[in-house]
C-alpha cells in the first residue's frame, strides 16, 4: 500500500498536466480520437504516454455491478465566473478561484471543467449524449478528484445555455465568462459511483479519484448540438476494471 502511494506521488509530480496547467494537452505531441493519433495509439505517440497502453487502472469504466458502500457525501462549493477556452480537444472552463469539493475529510479545489461527447463512462452498457468533468486538485497532496456528470436532452439549463452561447469556435480562442455558476450543472441529488482511475486523455496518469454522479442533468438539445458541431466525438472507450471495485453511495 505504501509503495502504491509513493508511486502515485511520483506520477503526480512527473506526469500530470492538470496540476500546473489548466489546459489539457494543447502542447506536445499531437493526439486525437481517430486514426493513427487515436486512443489505441496514444501509448506509442510519446514515452510520457506509456500509461495509456500499459496502465492497470485506466479510465473511463463502465458502471455495472457496483458495490453499495458507506462513502462520504459530496459537498460542492463552487464560484461563478472563469474563462472559457477551445483547447483543440474540448471546450474547457478555467474555474474561478476558491471553489471546492468536500468528500468526507478531504477537500479538493476546482481547477477546471470540460465536456465530452458522447459520455466516456457507461452505465449498464449505456452511453449518454455528453459528460461534464469537474477537475479538482487536493491542495496538500496534489491528487486529482474528478466529478463526472452526464448531460441529456431536456428542458433548457441556464448555465449550459450561457456556456453554449459563448463556446469559442476555433482552437486557441478563449473568453471571460461572468455570472456562470457551475453548480447549475449538478443534479439535485448527488448520489455517485467512486473508483480509482486515470486521466482519460494523454498522458493517462493513474492519479484520479473518480466520482461519477448517478443522476443526469437535462440541457437543451440545441445546446448539445452546439458542442457536437465543434467536437462530435471526443470520448475514450471504456477500459477493463482489472480487479478494481466500483463503489456506489447508498
Amino acid at each position: 500500500m505504501e509503495r502504491r502511494h509513493f508511486l502515485r506521488g511520483l506520477a503526480l509530480l512527473a506526469a500530470c498536466p492538470l496540476c500546473t496547467k489548466t489546459t489539457f494537452a494543447a502542447e506536445g505531441v499531437h493526439w486525437g480520437y481517430e486514426g493513427d493519433a487515436g486512443p489505441e495509439h496514444w501509448g506509442s505517440l510519446s514515452k510520457e504516454n506509456n500509461a495509456c497502453s500499459v496502465g492497470q487502472q485506466q479510465s473511463p469504466l463502465g458502471h455495472r455491478g457496483a458495490i453499495k458502500a458507506d462513502i462520504p457525501d459530496l459537498v460542492p462549493d463552487w464560484k461563478s465566473g472563469g474563462t472559457i477556452l477551445n483547447n483543440g480537444h474540448t471546450i474547457q472552463v478555467k474555474a474561478a478561484p476558491g471553489g471546492t469539493l468536500r468528500r468526507g475529510a478531504r477537500t479538493y479545489e476546482l481547477v477546471q471543467y470540460h465536456f465530452h461527447a458522447p459520455s466516456e463512462h457507461l452505465v449498464e452498457g449505456k452511453a449518454f449524449p455528453m459528460e461534464a468533468h469537474f477537475v479538482h486538485k487536493h491542495a496538500e497532496t496534489g491528487a486529482l478528484g474528478v466529478l463526472g456528470v452526464f448531460l441529456v436532452p431536456g428542458p433548457s439549463n441556464a448555465v449550459f445555455s450561457n456556456l453554449a452561447a459563448a463556446f469559442p469556435h476555433k482552437p486557441g480562442e478563449e473568453a471571460a465568462i461572468a455570472g456562470v455558476d457551475p453548480s447549475g450543472l449538478l443534479p439535485s441529488t448527488l448520489g455517485y459511483w467512486a473508483y480509482e482511475g486515470s486521466l482519460t486523455t494523454p498522458p493517462c496518469s493513474e492519479i484520479v479519484d473518480w466520482m461519477v454522479a448517478m443522476h443526469p442533468v437535462e440541457v437543451d438539445a440545441d445546446d448539445i448540438k452546439k458542442f457536437t458541431a465543434l467536437y462530435s466525438m471526443n470520448a475514450r472507450r471504456v477500459l477493463v476494471t482489472n480487479r478494481r471495485y466500483i463503489l456506489s453511495s447508498s
